[in-house]
């Protein structure tokens, strides 16, 4: 019987907690767009080199492919917000090297519109039935509210 072979890898590599789509995530929540790069109308996709440590941290980036006016070292101190989950590797202190593309892209501006909500009401008193001593005479309001 042969048997069943399982592929095994001498070294693990790094995980991000919830996969390329949380990188991803993460990072366009953080990002800051420069002053200077919306000023110039800068926009473009930074490539960045990183260095993983065995404890899972961003130790060093590199600029591999710039677009300058500051997203370059945004593209950087994004990259080194971001921490991995290292499984062991064997008792072995190892430092891995991966890319990261981070896009920046214009903000759309918002138009500022003025609120066009508008909330009016009508009360109408309705007349009192005959009061008795065991029951209190209530009043009913009605609102009417128009959008």
């Amino acid at each position: 019987m042969e048997k069943d072979k399982k592929k095994q890898r001498f070294i693990h590599q790094p995980e991000y907690p919830g996969g390329p789509k949380a990188i991803t995530k993460f990072i366009y929540e953080n990002l800051r767009y420069p002053a200077t790069a919306l000023e110039a109308g800068t926009e473009g996709m930074v490539l960045v080199d990183y260095d993983i440590d065995y404890k899972g941290n961003v130790i060093a980036t590199r600029v591999l492919q710039g677009i300058g006016h500051g997203c370059d070292e945004e593209a950087c101190r994004l990259t080194r917000l971001l921490k991995f989950d290292v499984p062991t590797n064997r008792n072995m202190k190892v430092t891995f090297h991966q890319k990261l593309r981070v896009q920046f892209k214009k903000p759309v501006p918002v138009p500022a519109v003025a609120p066009t909500m508008q909330v009016s009401y009508t009360v109408t008193p309705t007349a009192p039935t005959t009061a008795t001593a065991e029951k209190p005479v209530e009043q009913v309001y009605a609102y009417t509210v128009q959008f």
